[in-house]
């Protein structure tokens, strides 16, 4: 008889909306989250690059299972771009391949970024995770490689020019949805303007559900080493990230019902009918995500209760 490997660590679960410093990659943050928890499992809802500051969430034990709906979220960037030159990364990481002379005004600036809301077609940057023929584009970039990335569609729904900063740079804030480039942005800005662009700073203040005043800054958490009490009270719950969905509201029996793979009959007045997606809780705790049809709620995905 096979016997079950233990896992190893706490079986803590929640989002810790991280404020990400300068220098440090996302895969870095994580581990390092993980292990301050103790947590047996981990991951993230969407990559920053070591240069940028700002929201990076981090999904703890059953949390990972919702990171696909807070990764679908809108995102928000506040981002320096500076004119003049053009880089090979398109932020200051990059060589410098190209420079110019000219520089915008602040109308010429609010010109061109008009036709940078709503739907585009935007072209990701040579060093970025895209993958091509099964690569990832920033490993073809590094090795020398030509990299050849067909543009497509990306949505911004809000930009706004925040401040202009003398000649060579400006601050814009930018919404907008999955798989947007900010340095894609601030290259394609450049040259439509004939100046030539790159993305100087970069923080991103809001992912999906959360904002700014969820962010915890890497060294509050470390200062807490070991005091899991203290840790998990900066814990948000598993299903915050599902904040676009009808929420159902359980008593403890239909929880068990559900954790069992069971259906549940929805009633009250005010019940749901229908939903081609909800999740339930009870109270702050995730229990299941599912449908509901004809008043029933059927659970496609469980979640464990609690150890508390």
């Amino acid at each position: 008889m096979s016997r079950q490997r233990k896992k190893k660590g706490r079986p803590v679960s929640g989002w810790v909306v991280l404020d990400k410093p300068v220098g440090i990659g996302s895969t870095e943050c994580v581990a390092k989250i993980k292990w301050l928890y103790q947590a047996q499992k981990a991951g993230h809802a969407g990559t920053l690059d070591p240069l940028a500051s700002g929201m990076l969430p981090i999904a703890l034990g059953e949390a990972t299972k919702t990171v696909p709906y807070v990764m679908d979220g809108v995102k928000t960037y506040r981002f320096t771009v500076r004119w003049g030159a053009q880089t090979s990364t398109d932020d200051l990481e990059g060589e410098v391949v190209a420079t110019s002379d000219l520089r915008p005004d602040e109308a010429q600036i609010r010109a061109v970024m008009a036709g940078y809301v709503g739907e585009i077609e935007q072209v990701p940057p040579a060093f970025s995770a895209v993958k091509i023929d099964g690569e990832r584009a920033y490993r073809l970039a590094r090795a020398g490689e030509a990299v050849a990335i067909e543009a497509r569609p990306v949505v911004v729904h809000r930009f706004e020019l925040v401040a202009v900063e003398g000649r060579d740079s400006c601050v814009l804030e930018c919404e907008c949805g999955k798989g947007t480039y900010v340095r894609a942005l601030a290259r394609d800005m450049g040259r439509d303007l004939g100046c030539l662009g790159h993305v100087g700073q970069l923080r991103r203040t809001a992912v999906g559900p959360f904002g700014e005043d969820d962010m915890i800054p890497l060294d509050e958490l470390v200062e807490m080493e070991g005091d899991f009490a203290a840790l998990d009270a900066e814990l948000l719950p598993a299903g915050m990230a599902l904040h676009e969905l009808p929420e159902i509201r359980l008593t403890p029996p239909q929880a068990s019902r559900l954790r069992a793979g069971n259906a549940i009959l929805l009633r009250g007045r005010d019940a749901i009918t229908y939903a081609e997606e909800a999740y339930a809780t009870l109270g702050e705790e995730l229990v299941a995500i599912g449908s509901v049809d004809k008043g029933a709620f059927n659970p496609r995905r469980v979640f464990k209760a609690s150890a508390a």
